[in-house]
């Protein structure tokens, strides 16, 4: 499939509007730093509706003559969901730590009056041993745990739990919403007509991950749900689990544009699971032919690497490099790709590559290219600056 280029976000997330028209579930794979979550604030902020009415007697704003309400149309979950819940440690007296709720949220409509504790609890037992409590009148949840101490099993109340723990509360009190919003009689989310998860994967692990992307794929096919769903991640055992799953699902590749300017969507369509590594090289591909090599750069390609050497049955990846008796690049470029690898090299904080550097890169990356069958078409050459061919 021909890939589609967008100039900027609101493009893409209006293509993904677009494509939901015809599917009901689309499953992107981005690499962090692409900008996944802006995406799905943008996919959000096209459905916003604001609307006005005349004011009645149980408002109390300072408008004499109109209320303006701003509606929107999709339940989404993302980093700025877990800003909806802060901790308040009790700082004082070191004993009743709360997690609060914003009670100003949509994404809480019907704490109130739905019995959210019964919805929620038999959603976390699939990943957690502690209990909870939720304090409608103080917009607070407390978190317990039943501990054994010398044979004997207490509950511990107003604990504090891990980050990771944290997390899955708050993805389960998510996937309980989910639930409300697919039942059409649940006035309080009637207004949900789009699902936008945004990784959900924290620091889960292998086991764990599959878990959860089977329980979410086992929701959202109820035949009962008639919700549209964008899932976006960079976790790619996740995506795999979610793409073998929901089978009927759009499946995308999103990445940065040409020179890092606006955004790429290539359709992925197979039935086996995706591929993300000749993704991965067509990125690194691109970037050593517009000469805009990053130091994180050596560790995709050591991912590269890792992966070929193991599915060709070798113990290393140095076995992937090329490497004679009479090449002592072989080893210099193993000895670099295991340092430059192992640098604290953030996608968010991006550095240029050393030219030196850069050289080394593209002999590797080349070479590697030439050794193993790829589809060429996939690795177009720069055109000479010369001749133009």
């Amino acid at each position: 499939m021909v890939p589609m280029s967008f100039p900027g976000l609101p493009e893409l997330a209006q293509q993904l509007r677009t494509e939901l028209a015809q599917k009901k579930f689309v499953l992107l794979y981005a690499y962090n730093g692409t900008g996944k979550t802006r995406l799905s604030v943008a996919f959000k902020d096209l459905g916003k509706m604001t609307t006005h009415r005349a004011k009645t007697v149980d408002d109390t704003v300072d408008d004499p003559l109109t209320i303006t309400e701003t509606e929107s149309d999709t339940l989404y979950f993302n980093a700025f969901t877990e800003d909806l819940f802060h901790w308040d440690n009790d700082l004082a007296n070191d004993r009743e730590r709360v997690l609060k709720i914003n009670r100003d949220s949509r994404f809480f409509a019907g704490l109130g009056e739905l019995e959210m504790d019964n919805r929620i609890r038999p959603l976390l037992s699939r990943y957690a041993d502690f209990d909870f409590r939720i304090d409608t009148t103080e917009w607070e949840v407390s978190f317990s745990r039943e501990v054994e101490v010398d044979g004997v099993r207490t509950v511990v109340e107003d604990i504090k739990v891990s980050r990771g723990e944290e997390n899955i509360f708050i993805w389960c009190f998510f996937l309980a919403i989910v639930e409300l919003a697919m039942d059409p009689e649940i006035e309080a989310y009637r207004w949900v007509k789009y699902v936008y998860i945004d990784d959900p994967i924290s620091s889960l692990d292998e086991h764990n991950a599959i878990t959860m992307a089977n329980h979410l794929a086992q929701l959202l096919k109820r035949e009962d749900n008639k919700l549209k769903t964008v899932i976006s991640t960079h976790h790619t055992l996740f995506f795999n689990v979610l793409s073998n799953e929901m089978k009927k699902a759009k499946c995308f590749f999103l990445s940065k544009g040409v020179g890092g300017v606006g955004y790429t969507l290539r359709e992925e369509k197979t039935d086996t699971p995706f591929f993300h590594h000749v993704a991965v090289l067509v990125e690194l591909h691109n970037a050593a032919q517009e000469d805009r090599l990053f130091t994180h750069h050596f560790n995709m390609l050591r991912t590269i690497l890792e992966k070929t050497a193991s599915f060709h049955g070798h113990h290393g990846f140095s076995a992937c490099i090329k490497q004679a008796e009479d090449d002592p690049d072989g080893i210099l470029h193993t000895r670099l790709i295991n340092i430059m690898s192992h640098g604290n090299y953030s996608l968010y904080e991006p550095q240029q590559m050393l030219d030196e550097n850069k050289a080394h890169f593209k002999q590797i990356l080349n070479d590697f290219l030439t050794r193993y069958a790829f589809n060429p078409e996939l690795f177009p050459k720069a055109a000479d600056p010369v001749t133009g061919a």
